[in-house]
């Protein structure tokens, strides 16, 4: 039993990819589709780090983030520029061209969840909804996520997507 159990967590630690941030959007998300119709977008995020840098300023992060289906089409619905999210997803490093030909590597977070990370502003929609890809199992529930960063240059097809 205890053989099997210590596979178990081998296995786990092994494939462990976790990530929770909170940030602030750049800019409005912007909603794009596959050639077969899946809702994707890209953002990035601005996180302030913990600390301060020697000019006395706390210095900021930007995380690039794709969240797929349905997770995209309620952030573009209830997110904007500036707004604060929470995301949960796993980071993916994935190998692209540019438009020089050059080889390029970009380390995103897809996010499998995201929250609001503040209160209702003024004409916003929003409140507590929790956004889950449906492809989890967590049903058809409302989700929030945060801005993206351009594929203006990628064609994305379906054959291309991780699941």
């Amino acid at each position: 039993m205890q053989s099997s159990l210590t596979t178990a967590l081998r296995r786990v630690m092994k494939m462990l990819n976790s990530v929770c941030i909170m940030g602030r959007l750049t800019k409005d998300p912007e909603l794009k589709s596959t050639q077969s119709g899946i809702s994707v977008t890209s953002f990035s995020i601005a996180v302030d780090r913990s600390y301060k840098g020697p000019g006395g300023e706390r210095e900021t992060d930007f995380f690039d983030v794709v969240a797929w289906r349905s997770t995209a089409d309620f952030v573009c619905s209830y997110f904007s520029k500036g707004r604060m999210a929470v995301i949960e997803g796993k980071l993916q490093a994935r190998s692209w061209e540019d438009k020089n030909g050059a080889k390029r590597k970009t380390v995103e977070i897809v996010a499998d969840s995201v929250y609001f990370g503040d209160s209702k502003k003024d004409g916003d929609s929003g409140g507590a909804y929790q956004a889950r890809n449906s492809s989890n199992g967590f049903g058809n529930v409302r989700q929030a996520q945060a801005p993206e960063p351009e594929y203006t240059d990628m064609d994305i097809d379906d054959g291309d997507l991780p699941f």
